[in-house]
């Protein structure tokens, strides 16, 4: 039976205005125990930032955290998939375009996300990466 995106994917949304801190954003991620935010303006997704991305293209970069703007920061050349995308479609464009999460979105609104930890627990739960992302975070 074919799989879609909406199966698995998490429905559940963090998002954050371009013109937000990267402090802000950070601290967000922390009290939310995630790892991305998407950045939208109104309803339509503009962009995605990861934890890495603070690091790398915001903090390593020096200056003002509470100054500098996630906008700075953040992917805004995405590869998003539709709900109704087969899952084996959202795993090549994983691997085509080297991205570990892709946006869902809905007539350019974001509905939802779906990451390499959702497809290891739905495809393989006993493997190291499946076993891991199922697992409670450690806080």
């Amino acid at each position: 039976m074919t799989q879609h995106v909406r199966d698995i994917m998490t429905s559940r949304l963090v998002t954050v205005e371009p013109q937000a801190s990267v402090t802000a954003v950070a601290q967000k991620m922390r009290d939310e125990d995630i790892g991305i935010v998407l950045v939208t303006e109104g309803d339509d997704l503009r962009g995605l930032v990861s934890d890495r991305d603070l690091v790398v293209r915001a903090l390593a970069e020096g200056g003002d955290p509470d100054e500098r703007t996630v906008a700075s920061a953040c992917s805004d050349d995405l590869v998003t998939v539709t709900p109704d995308e087969d899952l084996d479609h959202a795993v090549e464009l994983m691997r085509e375009h080297s991205v570990r999460r892709l946006p869902v979105v809905e007539e350019g609104h974001a509905v939802g996300v779906i990451s390499i930890g959702d497809l290891a627990i739905e495809r393989d739960a006993r493997s190291a990466l499946g076993d891991i992302s199922a697992a409670k975070p450690n806080l």
